[in-house]
C-alpha cells in the first residue's frame, strides 16, 4: 500500500463513516418533525454511503476480508435508524390498559 493510497482509503473511509452519522441525523430528524426533505436528505446520504463503499471495495488495497466488512457495513447501516425508530415509538408511545 503506497502512501497516497493509504491516504485516499482512510479518507474514503472517513466519508463513509460521516455519510453514515448523516443518514441516521438526518432521517431521524425527518420522522420526528414530520419533515419528508429531511428524510429524503437522509435517504441520499445513505446512498451516497453505498456509492462510497462501493468505490473503496473496487479501488482500494484492502484485503478482501476487509472489503466484505465494508460492503456489509454499508447493508447494515441501511437497516439501523428504521430499526432505532421502530424501537424509541415502541418504548415512548403510551399504552393503553
Amino acid at each position: 500500500m503506497t502512501h497516497a493510497s493509504l491516504f485516499l482509503t482512510s479518507a474514503a473511509l472517513g466519508l463513509f463513516v460521516l455519510a453514515g452519522g448523516a443518514y441516521g441525523v438526518l432521517y431521524s430528524t425527518g420522522l420526528a418533525r414530520s419533515n419528508r426533505l429531511l428524510e429524503r436528505a437522509g435517504y441520499a446520504c445513505y446512498g451516497g454511503q453505498l456509492l462510497i463503499a462501493l468505490g473503496v471495495c473496487l479501488g482500494s488495497p484492502l484485503g478482501w476480508v476487509w472489503k466484505l466488512f465494508v460492503a456489509v457495513s454499508g447493508v447494515a447501516y441501511g437497516f439501523i435508524p428504521p430499526a432505532t425508530w421502530h424501537l424509541l415509538e415502541t418504548l415512548h408511545h403510551d399504552r393503553s390498559p
